[in-house]
């Protein structure tokens, strides 16, 4: 058990040393995305799936937007900066923007 807090408590030590302020914005919003993803589907269990379309509207949002974010993570990442040499961070952001807007037509479209 203590080999397992030793290295939690390294991972977040490294965490909060190593990773740049943007990246720990975007991991933020990412848990903030996944966490209101995990209460809509309780909630569903919990209330039943009546109105279906905007559960599906609601999950399907919060799983686009984690992927986006996700993505955004890894291509404004300076470690990862050799595998994307012709994309800045700000085009990154531009195209992370650019798709939550087409994804969240394509949810409210959905909602009917």
């Amino acid at each position: 058990m203590s080999e397992v807090q030793s290295a939690i408590s390294t991972l977040l030590s490294s965490y909060a040393k190593d990773t740049p302020k943007s990246l720990k914005l975007i991991d933020g919003y990412m848990v903030y995305v996944l966490l209101t993803g995990i209460i809509q589907f309780v909630y569903v269990c919990i209330a039943g799936t009546f109105p279906n379309n905007a559960f599906l509207a609601g999950f399907i949002s919060t799983v686009a937007a984690f992927v986006l974010a996700a993505n955004l993570r890894i291509q404004t990442n300076p470690k990862n900066a050799s595998q994307f040499p012709t994309t800045s961070p700000e085009r990154a952001f531009a195209d992370f923007i650019a798709c939550n807007v087409v994804v969240h037509f394509a949810v409210a479209n959905f909602l009917g």
